[in-house]
């Protein structure tokens, strides 16, 4: 079964598959694409060629394994603000399982020195659904790096996730509880940030985490701060239960009384208090419209109607027009038989009920009595948490090609800023460069909307007008003037049209 575990957490290529595979004539990449031509391989295999039908269903069990679970890698350039030379890990496949780690060359010890993780992430293609999230991986005598996958023990986890609407940065660390030896996960709040630009921008963002020994903890998207708080404060579960908590042997009296308010038990219902009076009576005032057609239905048949030719009456019955709103009744007031319209009874009481008074016997919402926690701990360090020896991807999701690059732990900032500058600030500026500049994108939106064009236009010409019309003589505002319709007529094939992508209604001549 070795062979099937390493296969269902991304140990194994499909090359070396085939290593382990009796049929090597048949590859991971070439599995049959429906089950009926696969069992018709794995019976003629059995059959023609003598081959164990258990060992080969086996075999195949492993291959769809490969094929259908197992994500891929690549090292590759971004798709777009590419840095000549500059390669990063890309994830490829969508909807499996993708598994890659590394040990680290020195294990990090959480003792006084802070801890600082920081990577980079571009989703090339946008996000659906998936992580972009890395673990950093527990130390311990049993950790192999060949059998990674969602289980293997890690201490923190940090990084973008997002499905759905939800748009997520992680930061979870598993805490060792003192008294049972039990791990928990501590989760981080929620940054305060929107944070939906750095999934869908298809740009490359820097994600930092910066862990200290005074227990704080900050989040960093692009070297600015999106969360913060204390590993003492801000995580959920608290690191340290409470002192105290609800006595689960303690049950509430039968004779506690938790209304606040009771019916009144001296009140009287009044003699004039008539409950059967109904809520609604005839209005004995309305007066039936004039043009109100007694005599005519609502409904009437419909004379262009015929009965179908295979109408079966034996089977059927008796065929009958469907109706329709007798035409008579769209002119008139009404049709039918005429009725009252109902309105509130005045005298409409209800039913009678004492009112509410204070209840004298109150005691209170019951709640049980507090004792103490046996479970209780007290954690003021929580930074010592469990050594780090290597760090890994362990993902699923909807979206391929998401680029991972210049994974760094350290525990100085300045390295980690260096580290930055020469990486995540080279793309970015790249990606600066590479974007249109402001007359660019002016004249880009013009192109969609022509109209825009005389925007720009009296923008410009407002302050030069302005002077033309207060400081210079007659001769040059009609000069000026004139100019400017002609410009404006250029734009457009004629005034209608420029009007008519102004959303104005014009004279014709615009000039």
């Amino acid at each position: 079964m070795k062979l099937g575990f390493l296969l269902l957490h991304g140990r194994i290529t499909s090359n070396e598959l085939d290593d382990y595979c009796l049929t090597s004539d048949i590859r991971c990449q070439d599995f049959f694409p429906t089950l009926e031509t696969s069992l018709y391989l794995l019976l003629t295999l059995c059959f023609q060629q003598g081959y164990d039908f258990f060992t080969l269903a086996y075999i195949f069990y492993l291959r769809l394994v490969c094929v259908c679970v197992l994500g891929r890698w690549e090292v590759e350039e971004l798709k777009e603000n590419t840095v000549p030379g500059d390669r990063g890990l890309v994830l490829k496949s969508v909807a499996k399982h993708h598994a890659i780690s590394a040990m680290l060359t020195k294990a990090f010890i959480f003792d006084k020195k802070p801890l600082i993780v920081q990577y980079e992430v571009n989703f090339q293609e946008g996000i659906d659904c998936g992580g972009a999230y890395i673990k950093l991986l527990s130390s311990s005598d049993d950790l192999n790096l060949e059998y990674f996958f969602d289980k293997t023990p890690y201490t923190i986890m940090f990084g973008p996730d997002k499905c759905g609407e939800d748009y997520k940065l992680h930061f979870i660390f598993r805490h060792k509880n003192p008294k049972t030896g039990e791990y928990d996960e501590k989760h981080a709040k929620r940054p305060d940030v929107d944070l939906k630009k750095f999934y869908l921008d298809k740009k490359t963002h820097l994600y930092t985490l910066v862990l200290k020994p005074d227990n704080t903890f900050e989040m960093l998207i692009d070297q600015t701060v999106v969360s913060k708080g204390s590993l003492l404060e801000d995580v959920v579960p608290p690191v340290n239960p409470p002192k105290e908590i609800e006595d689960p042997s303690d049950k509430k009296p039968d004779d506690w009384d938790e209304r606040p308010k009771i019916p009144d038990p001296n009140a009287v219902k009044p003699d004039d208090w008539d409950e059967d009076e109904p809520s609604k009576i005839e209005d004995p005032d309305a007066v039936k419209p004039e043009g109100w057609l007694d005599d005519e239905p609502q409904y009437v048949p419909d004379p262009n109607a015929k009965k179908p030719k295979d109408w079966d009456e034996e089977m059927d019955g008796e065929w009958e027009a469907p109706q329709i709103p007798n035409p008579k009744c769209e002119t008139a007031s009404g049709c039918g038989h005429w009725v009252r319209p109902m309105k509130n009874n005045p005298n409409y009481k209800g039913k009678w009920k004492a009112p509410m008074i204070d209840n004298p016997n109150y005691q209170g919402i019951w709640s049980p009595r507090k004792v103490p926690n046996p479970d209780y701990f007290e954690d003021l360090h929580p930074f010592e948490m469990t050594t780090v020896s290597a760090i890994g991807l362990e993902l699923w999701s909807m979206t391929s090609d998401i680029y991972f690059d210049n994974f760094i732990i350290c525990s100085e900032k300045e390295v980690a800023d260096r580290w930055a500058a020469d990486g995540w600030g080279l793309k970015k500026l790249v990606a600066s460069a590479n974007e249109p500049g402001m007359f660019s994108q002016l004249v880009t939106a013009a192109e969609d909307h022509p109209w825009l064009w005389v925007l720009y236009i009296l923008t410009l010409a407002l302050p030069v007008g302005l002077g033309v019309l207060f400081c210079w003589p007659t001769k040059v505002r009609e000069i000026y003037l004139f100019l400017t319709g002609l410009i404006l007529n250029t734009l457009f094939e004629n005034s209608e049209d420029l009007c008519n992508n102004m959303h104005f209604k014009c004279a014709t001549d615009i000039t």
